[in-house]
This record gives C-alpha cells, structure tokens and sequence, in this order.
C-alpha cells in the first residue's frame, strides 16, 4: 500500500476553464495510481465559467475534495501555502492547471517518496496547443549530488512535477509571501540546505504546455527585481558562495535585460550547452522556456509570472 497522499492545484482568474478541467482529469480521474484527496485553491476571484467548471469538478470526483477559497490573489507563494495548511496529508503532488499529468506519473514518484525521498521531480515534454504538438523536453539532474550542486545557479526542479513532504518544506518556512516570481527556487534551496533528500526521475511525466510569448516574459525590470533580492537572499544565507553570488548576479540578472531574441541564443548556446556538458540528455531543434522559478498557470496575464523564468532547451535549466 502506498502513503496516502493529496494533489495540490491552485486554480486563479485567468485560468481557462477546458484547460482545467484537462488537468484535473488527467491527474485524478486518468492516473494508474490517483491521489487520495484534492486540494484545490482557488486563488482570489474567478469568472462565471470557470467557477462553474470547478463546481462540476467537485461533484464529479472520484476522490474528496477540499476547496480552499483565497478572497483576494496574492501570488502562487501564499495560495500554495494555503494549501498545504488544508492538506490531510503530508506527502503532496503539485499539478499546474494548464498541464497535463501522464498517466503513470504518481505511480512513478510515490514509491521515490516511500523509499525517503523529501522531494521528487521529473522531466517533462512541452507542449503548444494539443498533444501531437510537441516542442520541447526537459531533463533534469538525477543524482542527488549533481541537484543539489546544480542548484547553485539554477532551479534543479521542474516545479510542475514535484512530490514533496509538507514537513520538509513547512520546515523552512514554506513558499512565503516575500520572493514573488522565483518562490519555487528559494524553497528548494531552502529544503536542500536543511538536508532535504532530492530525486528526479529523467523521463517526462508532465505535458506542459507553453504558448506564444514564452521567452519575452523571462525578462524585464519586475524580474530583473526578483533575481536580485534572491540572489541576496541565497548570499546572506550561505546557500551560494561570494563568487557563486557575483557569478549568478552578472549570468542570470545580465539575461534578463536582454532582448527577447538574444535571450533565446544565449539560452541555446550557453545554458543548454552546459547542460549538455553536465551529462543531461538532449534533443536538438527544440527550445523551451524554463520551468522552474513559479509555476507558469499564475504566470499569464496576473502578476505572477513563472512560467518559468528562463528558457531552456530540452536539457534541465530551470533558473
């Protein structure tokens, strides 16, 4: 038997109703191995459509679910943290409301968890607008030691995918409220700082769906602001070292002042090479917007934004 666990979908305005309604079937109704709960937060105000499509989710399911209704959005950061304080459960799969759960996602991650794994991720294949429309693939690093070295300069989780221990990361503080844009990424260099057990599984678990605009939203003045203050962050509390700090600060704030199009080259001729260069696997002719800073359905049209921060190409570079 296997640890009961909830799946966490926080679900805000400018979701769309049929993508929702995608995701939540294929990560409950659709699973070899479905969770034992839901935890849906719906994270402030939502329009006619898509409360009705909620409404009929609940009474369809197959398993409970708890509905955890936010007054006002305040970011992914605190409507995920409201979550996990709902949750029955300590173990808990994350699942955007835009992607896409394979059918034998949780049966893959959920005895990494038995085994004593604090968090698991996976890669995941990239989509645009149906299934057939494959665009990118993203691997990541799969040693523990390799996570937790590659977390020095960029995100080691695709955030979409990941199973966690609610006390692994309740001990660290949780998501917070104070690192808009990039609270996936500080809570995961948190978790491994604290001594948190890291896995990902290589292959792709997760259809995630990316659409016109990726790479023009990795970047500006608001991210820009983001990437600093964690920067600082990690520095003050000794998760990277002075030449890690300045490193990271000229390499990851430098990208996000450039334009659009030089932000895809630098991506594929740098932050996919080194990629490549660490051993992950990759699939040439295919460029993709990184996962890894804030999950990408807050991201659109809301000043959330992670889509992921930067792009990546089919080798693990979330920023």
């Amino acid at each position: 038997m296997h640890e009961p666990f909830a799946l966490l979908l926080p679900v805000y305005g400018g979701d769309r109703a049929e993508f929702v309604r995608a995701a939540f079937h294929s990560a409950v109704h659709d699973q070899e191995l479905p969770p034992d709960a839901v935890i849906l937060v719906r994270d402030g105000p939502v329009p006619d459509e898509l409360a009705t499509c909620l409404d009929e989710l609940c009474a369809g399911s197959p398993v409970p679910v708890t509905v955890v209704p936010l007054e006002h959005s305040n970011g992914l950061g605190p409507a995920l943290d409201a979550g996990l304080a709902a949750s029955p459960y300590d173990v808990i799969a994350r699942m955007d409301a835009d992607d896409i759960a394979m059918p034998n996602r949780f049966a893959v991650q959920l005895p990494l968890i038995s085994a004593g794994a604090d968090i698991v991720g996976a890669g995941l294949l990239e989509f645009d607008g149906d299934l057939d429309d494959i665009v990118g693939r993203r691997v990541p690093p799969t040693k523990p030691d390799d996570i937790r070295r590659y977390a020095k300069i960029h995100d080691p989780f695709n955030h979409p995918t990941v199973v966690y221990r609610r006390e692994a990361v309740l001990k660290v503080g949780g998501y917070g409220a104070n690192q808009a844009l990039m609270e996936d990424y500080w809570l995961f260099s948190r978790m491994l700082a604290a001594g948190a057990e890291p896995r990902n599984v290589p292959e792709p678990l997760v259809y995630y769906r990316v659409g016109a605009g990726a790479y023009e939203r990795r970047g500006g003045r608001d991210l820009l602001r983001s990437e600093l203050r964690l920067q600082s962050k990690l520095r003050r509390n000794g998760l990277t070292t002075r030449s890690e700090y300045v490193r990271n600060v000229i390499v990851r704030g430098g990208y996000r002042l450039l334009p659009w199009r030089f932000r895809r080259i630098v991506y594929r001729r740098i932050v996919a090479g080194y990629g490549a260069r660490r051993g992950r696997s990759a699939q040439p002719g295919h460029s993709s917007p990184a996962v890894g800073e804030q999950s990408h359905n807050h991201a659109r049209g809301n000043a959330h934004a992670n889509a992921q921060e930067t792009p990546q190409e089919n080798t693990q570079g979330n920023q």
